[in-house]
């Protein structure tokens, strides 16, 4: 059934990470220039990798808790489903493969359940538009793309309700996510429906981000935090959040510094092309 999340507002806690005890590294270039060499464990949501647990963060500055809150929670939109039946269909249909030779096959999916406007083949068309584009990862000349609708994908690119995606990518950061554990890519519907509010209303460039943020975790790419005050924000940034380094960091997240830089939203590794 479809409806609208009630989302509940408590003490802000970092999900498990793999390496959050030790300091964040130091920045490399945007995405706009040379990527950072992609690490092999893949991350949820938050920037953490799905593989165990830390203590918790502290609580964010009480004085920055209303505006990452008004950043990071679910803006006002259409209905969508909160619980499907943790069961995923593909959809069937292939593409042509696109990009270079370091080609990744991947499924796209829908969790049983989970209605959407125009149905499962918009999903698909999305994702599969959204990652031929050039502007994607395929814009380095290396990263390719193949959608496949049998045997075994190297990625399942799956449309998921809101709960499930919770139980999937944990929720101890109480706003929506989405996530990537292992080949699974998990895309949270009500982010797909209502977008975030980074994106000022633009819902088709949030699909576009969050697609390439999370199959970047697919291949490997960590989180980034703005780099430069004003400019395009990296596509691994958490801009479902916040596009402000101050807000992502009192969230507890990731690879993120408050240092009162902030960026301008944006959907693409290469933005401006190869």
């Amino acid at each position: 059934m479809a409806g609208v999340a009630v989302l509940v507002l408590f003490g802000l806690s970092a999900v498990a990470v793999r390496d959050t005890l030790t300091p964040p590294p130091t920045q490399a270039a945007a995405p706009t220039q040379e990527l950072d060499q992609p690490s092999a464990v893949a991350h949820d949501q938050a920037g953490h990798a799905l593989t165990g647990r830390t203590p918790p963060a502290p609580n964010p500055d009480p004085k920055v808790f209303d505006a990452v809150k008004a950043s990071a929670e679910l803006p006002p939109g259409g209905d969508f489903t909160v619980q499907g039946a943790r069961r995923w269909t593909v959809v069937p249909g292939t593409s042509p493969a696109v990009g270079g030779t370091n080609r990744v096959t991947y499924t796209v999916e829908i969790e049983d359940g989970v209605q959407l406007v125009g149905g499962p083949e918009t999903f698909a068309t999305d994702v599969s538009t959204i990652l031929a584009d050039p502007r994607s990862w395929i814009g380095d000349g290396k990263h390719g793309f193949q959608r496949v609708d049998s045997g075994k994908p190297d990625l399942r690119i799956r449309l998921t309700s809101q709960m499930t995606t919770r139980d999937v990518c944990g929720f101890s950061i109480p706003f929506e996510g989405s996530c990537v554990n292992g080949d699974n890519v998990t895309i949270n519907v009500a982010r797909w429906v209502r977008g975030a509010v980074s994106f000022q209303g633009v819902l088709v460039e949030y699909k576009q981000y969050v697609v390439n943020h999370e199959v970047g975790h697919g291949l490997g790419y960590d989180h980034k935090s703005c780099q430069e005050n004003g400019a395009l924000a990296p596509v691994m940034m958490q801009q479902s959040w916040g596009i402000s380094n101050d807000y992502l960091a009192a969230l507890g997240t990731d690879r993120v510094s408050k240092d009162g830089k902030v960026c301008k939203p944006n959907a693409w590794p290469y933005p401006t092309g190869s």
